[in-house]
């Protein structure tokens, strides 16, 4: 069985472009290695552009799920 680690959220609904990028690229710097990262974005730039940003920078987009009106993505840090 394998050891599951700690899922953290990180809601940046209502935060505009580049701001919540920044902010999102700034909270997966200061987790561990393995950590995981689940981020609230709004529909629209942010959704096209967090993950761009996220995977540019290496890490691992693991999901996107729309829920409501915004979307849940999950990020692991390698």
């Amino acid at each position: 069985m394998t050891q599951n680690k700690s899922r953290e959220v990180l809601n940046l609904e209502g935060v505009a472009c580049p701001q919540n990028s920044a902010m999102a690229l700034l909270k997966m710097e200061s987790m561990e290695t393995g950590a995981l990262l689940e981020i609230v974005v709004d529909e629209g730039e942010p959704i096209k552009n967090v993950p761009l940003s996220l995977e540019a920078e290496g890490y691992e987009i693991i999901s996107k799920a729309k829920a409501d009106n915004v979307w849940k993505i999950l990020i692991r840090k390698p």
